[in-house]
């Protein structure tokens, strides 16, 4: 006879980003500011703290293996995925905006008016990965940097 199992809690609890140098990656993300964690691992793995889920960043063609993918072609366009950076004004939307383009990421798109009341804006890091910056009704950024609000609540 079967017993039916319950339920595992879903969760996200980490990101992992192929990187393509991870040393010039690591350099990245610590000029951005996130704080490194379990440096142990050396350049082998990089994981740093976003105040939710973790950010890793692993060499692209260990991920691959790891998932059983290819490793090539590397896509050049929109793989179907953004990284968010939530803000709590526009003014700060602008500040990190320009602070990661000044710490090497490339512009993807101008902070803009969004259709749905926010402020938003994107770039990308070393390895084309988009990250937008917006601040978004509805949306609150405490002082642990965890977004808050009508974000993550079930129906």
């Amino acid at each position: 006879m079967s017993q039916e199992l319950a339920a595992p809690v879903p969760r996200l609890t980490v990101v992992t980003l192929g990187v393509s140098d991870i040393r010039a990656s690591i350099a990245f993300y610590d000029a951005l500011g996130f704080s490194r964690r379990l440096k142990a691992t050396g350049e082998a793995v990089a994981f740093y703290d976003t105040g939710g889920p973790v950010l890793a960043l692993y060499p692209w063609d260990q991920l691959a293996a790891n998932a059983t993918l290819q490793d090539a072609p590397r896509p050049s366009t929109f793989r179907g995925m953004t990284l968010a950076w939530n803000c709590r004004t526009r003014e700060e939307v602008d500040a990190v905006l320009a602070f990661a383009i000044g710490k090497g990421a490339s512009s993807l798109k101008a902070a803009h008016e969004t259709d749905y009341g926010g402020y938003s804006g994107y770039f990308t890091d070393p390895d084309g990965h988009p990250w937008e910056v917006v601040v978004a009704p509805g949306i609150e950024v405490g002082e642990d940097r965890r977004a808050s609000g009508g974000l993550g609540r079930p129906e």
